[in-house]
């Protein structure tokens, strides 16, 4: 979900933090639209967990805690536990709850993928990427892997090593939009807002393209200064709650308008 920025000084961090969300989105094995968290034991959830408000994922977490409480060493149970409390700000217990089921399963891809994740949303990048790179096998490459492995070292300032990563992703899974996002937002971190919106725009028009996609779309727009486009996508394919809160953002803008406008000058210096 989009927030608040208050001023040029704070666009590269505000973009970090979306990276962030991006190696949630991309680490995991499943999307985080598709996931209903219904395996075994596990508690079902009356609704995707993307489409959950604050107190409802509270809900979740606090049930699914009691499952995994039950059965530490369930996989299944943890990972699910771990991505609701990171979904929930609580980045510190989702590690710990990680660290525990890469003990039990430590040589599950997956698992390891989760742990980088909960590594990486909890800032510690480095540790990250050396768990992510070890979930990678050569012999069996998988594109989710190395587009988080991109996420990360975008996050690291390494935005040449990362759009590698992309770009090997897309030679594994050509086309895929949660991979194409992830290119956009290399370049928006590099303030090239232009380029960020070609793959963005191309990501958003792909099968299976969730909201996340789009709502990444209508920050590179937004930040252009085309706020009543970005507005019109913000709103697209969410609950009220979740529109209103990504349109308030986006309206916010307005109110800093001279940051943008300076963040544009910035843009067409760097790509002239």
């Amino acid at each position: 979900m989009l927030c608040f920025v208050n001023a040029k000084t704070s666009c590269r961090k505000f973009v970090l933090l979306t990276a962030t969300a991006l190696v949630t989105a991309t680490l995991a094995g499943c999307s985080a639209g598709t996931s209903k968290m219904t395996t075994g034991s596990i508690p079902k959830m009356s609704k995707p967990i993307t489409e959950m408000n604050a107190s409802e994922l509270s809900r979740a977490a606090e049930s699914v805690g009691k499952a995994y409480e039950k059965n530490p060493k369930d996989r299944q149970a943890g990972l699910n536990y771990a991505n609701l409390l990171r979904m929930t700000g609580r980045n510190d217990q989702a590690l710990a709850v990680m660290q525990q089921v890469a003990i039990f399963h430590s040589s599950d891809r997956e698992v390891l993928a989760a742990y980088g994740k909960s590594q990486a949303a909890a800032g510690q990048l480095q540790q990250a990427l050396g768990t992510i790179q070890r979930a990678q096998t050569p012999d069996r490459p998988d594109w989710r892997l190395k587009s988080a492995e991109g996420a990360i070292l975008d996050q690291l300032g390494r935005s040449e090593e990362a759009r590698g990563r992309y770009r090997e992703a897309l030679d594994l899974k050509p086309n895929e939009p949660s991979v194409m996002s992830n290119l956009g937002m290399s370049y928006l971190l590099a303030r090239d807002l232009r380029t960020a919106e070609t793959y963005l725009r191309s990501a958003t028009q792909q099968p299976g393209a969730d909201s996340s996609v789009r709502q990444n779309l209508a920050l590179a727009i937004g930040l252009q200064g085309r706020f009543a486009e970005a507005e019109q996508i913000a709103r697209q394919e969410l609950s009220a709650e979740q529109a209103e809160a990504n349109v308030a953002y986006l309206r916010s803008m307005l109110s800093q308008q001279n940051s943008w406008k300076q963040l544009a000058k910035n843009d067409d210096n760097n790509t002239n």
